[in-house]
C-alpha cells in the first residue's frame, strides 16, 4: 500500500543547503517532489544528521570517573579509558550481560532518532556476538546503521582470525579497528586484506593520543580515519593525496584531553570531513552539541558545519541517497518548530540550527 505525505515550511534544500519556501512530497519513504511555493507554515524542514562515528556499546557505562582534579586540572588517561584490551570500557563491556548491553544500546539509538539522526556508523566491539547485539538493538527502529565490527582477539593465528573476520563481515558493513599501535601491524594488514577481499569498509582510529600511529594507519589504505587530533601538515597532505575521509569527534576529544582536530586545515587541504559523537560513556549522541562546538569554538562557517554533519557524513559512509533533501533521496528529514521559544524570529535557518538548535525544537522525525 502506497503511503504519501506532504510537508510545508522553509526547506533546507539540496547539496548546497539552499533555503527555499515550499513543500516536500514523500512517497513510500522517498522524496518524490520538492516545490517552491508560498505558505504560512513556520516549520523548518531539514535533512537528518548522519552520525559518522559512535561507540554505542559504551551505553552500559555513562558516568566513568575521568581522573583526579589536581590544581583545577583534570588528569585524564585516554588509554586507561578506551585502549583495548584492558581499558575501562573494555573491562565493562566484557562483564556486561548480553541483554543489558542490547537494552543500553537501544536507549542510545532511540535517543539518536529523537535528536535528529537518521543514520549512524558504529565501531562495534565484541566480535560476531557484538554485531548481533547491535542488530538486535537497532531492529525495528527505522534508523540506518553501518556496522563496523572487529575481532575479539586480533592476535590469534591466521586461520582462526580469518574465520572470525569472515563471520563478522558476513553480518557487518566493514571493520572498525582501534589503532595501529594497539594491534600488531602485520595482523592489521591481514585484517585489511580480508576486508578488501569482501569489498567491505575498513576504518581505523589514528592520531588521537599522539601521531605515532598515523603512518601505520595510512599503510593500511583505510577507507576512513577517525580523530587525527595530533595530525600535522604533512600528515594532512598525505591523507588528502590518498583521498581518505576523516571523521572528527570534537566533544569527545575535549573531554579526553586529546585536543582539537585541525578541522580548518583538513578542509583547506581538500579532505572530506564528517562528524561523530564517539563514546556514549563520555557524551550524549546529540549532533546539535557537536555543531555548536564546531561553529563557536572551531570558528567554522555554519553552512560548512551543517554539511559536515549531514551530507558529508552520508558520503563518507557510502549512503549515496541520504544527507540532503533532494528528489529521489531517502526521506531522512527532521521538521523543526520555527516558532519555538528558541527559534522564533530566526532569519538564517542554517545558522540558527547550527549555533542554537536543540532536540526540543524538533516537532517530528521522518526516517
Amino acid at each position: 500500500m502506497t503511503t504519501e505525505q506532504t510537508v510545508y515550511g522553509t526547506i533546507v534544500y539540496g547539496p548546497e543547503m539552499d533555503i527555499i519556501e515550499g513543500c516536500i512530497v514523500i512517497r513510500d519513504g522517498i522524496i518524490k517532489e520538492v516545490s517552491e511555493e508560498k505558505n504560512n507554515s513556520t516549520n523548518i524542514i531539514a535533512p537528518c544528521f548522519i552520525n559518522a562515528h559512535t561507540h554505542i556499546g559504551d551505553s552500559v557505562l555513562k558516568d566513568p570517573k575521568l581522573g583526579e582534579c589536581v590544581d583545577y586540572h583534570v588528569k585524564r588517561d585516554l588509554n586507561a579509558l578506551v585502549k583495548p584490551p584492558d581499558g575501562l570500557k573494555h573491562q565493562v563491556l566484557n562483564k556486561a550481560p548480553y541483554h543489558e548491553l542490547v537494552e543500553a544500546m537501544e536507549h542510545s539509538i532511540r535517543d539518536m532518532i529523537m535528536t535528529g539522526t537518521g543514520a549512524f556508523a558504529d565501531f562495534r566491539e565484541g566480535g560476531l556476538q557484538g554485531v548481533h547485539a547491535l542488530e538486535e538493538a537497532v531492529d525495528g527502529l527505522g534508523i540506518e546503521c553501518i556496522k563496523l565490527g572487529r575481532p575479539r582477539n586480533p592476535s590469534v593465528n591466521n586461520d582462526v582470525l580469518h574465520r572470525e573476520i569472515e563471520q563478522v563481515l558476513g553480518r557487518a558493513e566493514g571493520i572498525g579497528m582501534s589503532g595501529a599501535n594497539d594491534v600488531d601491524l602485520q595482523i592489521l594488514k591481514q585484517i585489511r586484506t580480508y576486508t578488501k577481499k569482501e569489498k567491505k569498509k575498513f576504518a581505523i582510529h589514528a592520531g588521537e593520543n599522539d601521531r605515532s600511529d598515523i603512518q601505520g594507519a595510512l599503510s593500511l589504505e583505510p577507507d576512513m580515519l577517525i580523530h587525527l587530533t595530533k595530525a600535522q601538515e604533512g600528515d594532512l597532505k598525505e591523507i588528502a593525496d590518498q583521498d581518505i575521509p576523516v571523521v572528527v569527534c570534537p566533544r569527545s576529544n575535549f573531554i579526553t584531553g586529546a585536543g582539537m582536530a585541525p578541522v580548518r586545515e583538513m578542509l583547506k587541504t581538500g579532505i572530506r570531513v564528517a562528524v561523530g559523537t564517539d563514546n556514549v560513556m563520555l557524551n550524549s549522541v546529540s549532533m546539535f552539541s557537536e555543531m555548536e562546538i564546531l561553529s563557536k569554538v572551531f570558528g567554522l562557517e555554519d553552512r560548512q558545519v551543517f554539511i559536515m554533519c549531514t551530507l558529508m557524513g552520508a558520503a563518507v559512509l557510502g549512503l549515496n541517497t541520504s544527507g540532503s533533501i533532494l528528489e529521489k533521496n531517502q526521506a531522512k528529514v527532521m521538521i523543526l518548530n520555527g516558532n519555538s521559544h528558541n527559534l522564533a524570529g530566526v532569519r538564517n535557518p542554517i545558522s540558527s540550527i547550527v549555533r542554537r538548535g536543540r532536540p526540543d525544537d524538533i516537532l517530528s522525525i521522518i526516517i
